[in-house]
Formats: structure tokens, C-alpha cells, sequence
């Protein structure tokens, strides 16, 4: 489980297409407190830690993953979004957040809002039922509050706080975010189903 608060912009160091697609991730995190099998949520998707290095780990990302994720779409140089996974006693700062995407929504508008930025966004027609204005939304991991929906599209402000930590001051018009539902919401609707 994770919160939707990035902890640290990763760079992917080496991408490797054998069964499964390797990355290899730079990190500041302390590898050395990492262990293999760790969960690190990395643009939002939750991926296992396989092997470890000096300021790297690498994960492996099944063919399922690479089709349901933007994740097939980094390229070696991409900053990636990344947050380790909650402890006990660790602050929940942001929102519940699985780290196991739902869809790809797509940016489709952006503009300066005060010093902020307003992005619209596409989803999947399937998961746009699930998003409402002042819920929450993990867009490539980040924890963040929906400001409108209009059918299957739905706007965010990001702050200047945001854009600094995290890999969203590069985001652009056209760019294909991963997107997970709130879980609450995923459950209000498949109890409404049998009401």
C-alpha cells in the first residue's frame, strides 16, 4: 500500500526486453535499506525489487503490466515518480493508493492557473464513472484532488510544490498517464451493482 506522496524522482538507467522487460532505476533512496522483494511504486505502478546495485535497483515488468501501464512507454533517461511502500506508524498523507493501475488517461489540456497548473485529462470511458470532483486520483503515483469531471474527462490544479518533487513540471499535452480510481470508489459502485 502506498500514500500517492512521491518520495524521490528516479531516472531509468537501462531497459532490457527479454521474457519480461528489466529497468534498471537510479535512486537516492538508501539501497542499502531496501531489500529484494520491496515494493516501490513507480509512476503508480507497484513493482518488486529483483536485483540491487550502488544508487539502483532493478524490477522486472510482466507483458500485462507493459499493456495496461504507460510503463512501456520510458525510454532510458525518464524520470519516474517513486514512493516506497506505507510501515506501521508511517503518515498518510495523501490518499489509499494500490499502486495497481486501473487505465491510461491522457492529457489532453493544460494551462497556468495563479502559479499553479490546471491539467484536463481523458479517462477510459470504463473508468470515468468512477471519478467525481473532490475525490481522489493517483496520475502516475501522485496523490491528487479532482477538481471537475465532464463525462469521460476531469481536471486537476497542480501546485508548484508538486511540479518541483515530482516528474510532473515536464508533463505535456498529449502525454499518457497511469491512472488508479479511488479504491472507496471502486467499491461504492460494485455495491451499488447488487443494491
Amino acid at each position: 500500500m502506498f500514500t500517492g506522496i512521491i518520495t524521490d524522482v528516479g531516472r531509468i538507467a537501462a531497459l532490457e526486453k527479454a521474457g519480461d522487460l528489466r529497468a534498471r532505476i537510479e535512486t537516492a533512496y538508501d539501497v542499502a535499506g531496501i531489500d529484494l522483494g520491496a515494493s516501490i511504486a513507480s509512476d503508480g505502478v507497484c513493482l518488486t525489487v529483483v536485483t540491487l546495485g550502488d544508487g539502483w535497483y532493478e524490477v522486472d515488468i510482466s507483458a500485462e503490466t507493459v499493456s495496461k501501464t504507460n510503463l512501456g512507454d520510458w525510454e532510458v533517461g525518464h524520470a519516474v515518480n517513486l514512493e516506497r511502500a506505507l510501515k506501521v506508524g508511517d503518515e498518510l498523507g495523501g490518499h489509499i493508493v494500490s499502486g495497481h493501475v486501473d487505465g491510461v488517461a491522457e492529457i489532453v489540456e493544460m494551462h497556468g492557473e495563479g502559479d499553479s497548473t490546471r491539467v484536463t485529462f481523458k479517462a477510459p470511458s470504463e473508468l470515468a464513472k468512477f471519478i467525481a470532483p473532490k475525490g481522489s486520483v493517483a496520475l502516475n503515483g501522485t496523490s491528487l484532488t479532482v477538481n471537475e469531471v465532464n463525462g469521460d474527462t476531469f481536471g486537476v490544479n497542480l501546485i508548484s510544490h508538486t511540479k518541483d518533487v515530482t516528474n510532473w513540471g515536464a508533463a505535456k499535452v498529449g502525454d499518457r498517464i497511469n491512472l488508479e480510481i479511488d479504491t472507496l470508489a471502486r467499491y461504492v459502485a460494485r455495491l451499488a451493482e447488487y443494491s
